[in-house]
């Protein structure tokens, strides 16, 4: 099931301090998007995640977030990396962006290693990157 329409509409507006938020469809849910590629926030099966890092899992923890999970092959993986939005900051605005600002800079972080990761694969076919030493023989 995709990403409830109204939701992302909610989201948005209560994300709006944040500048210009763009919105890609993943898997069943969607991720919204700062700054042009900063996933700070993941929507699945109508739960708001926030991005996050070692330095601020626990202020996340401790407001009673819980991370990102799955079940895959009928085992649960948790996925630290997104917490989901503490309940009372989805009527308050002014406490939705306090956690949406701290989801901003592992947002930041993880699109510039994208990036950066996309700029070393297109020089290995470009053929001016650095190449991986073959084995001796």
């Amino acid at each position: 099931m995709a990403a409830d329409p109204e939701l992302i509409a909610y989201l948005r507006d209560l994300f709006s301090g944040l500048g210009p938020i763009s919105m890609r469809r993943m898997f069943s849910g969607a991720g919204l998007y700062a700054e042009d590629d900063a996933m700070f926030c993941l929507v699945a099966r109508d739960t708001v995640y926030l991005k996050t890092d070692a330095d601020t899992r626990p202020l996340f923890e401790a407001a009673g977030s819980e991370p990102f999970a799955y079940e895959m092959n009928g085992r649960r993986r948790a996925l630290p990396s997104f917490m989901t939005l503490p309940e009372a900051a989805m009527d308050d605005a002014e406490e939705a962006l306090h956690w949406a600002r701290l989801a901003l800079p592992p947002a930041r972080a993880a699109a510039a290693e994208k990036r950066a990761e996309k700029a070393r694969k297109a020089a290995r076919r470009a053929g001016t990157g650095p190449r991986k030493a073959s084995p001796a023989g």
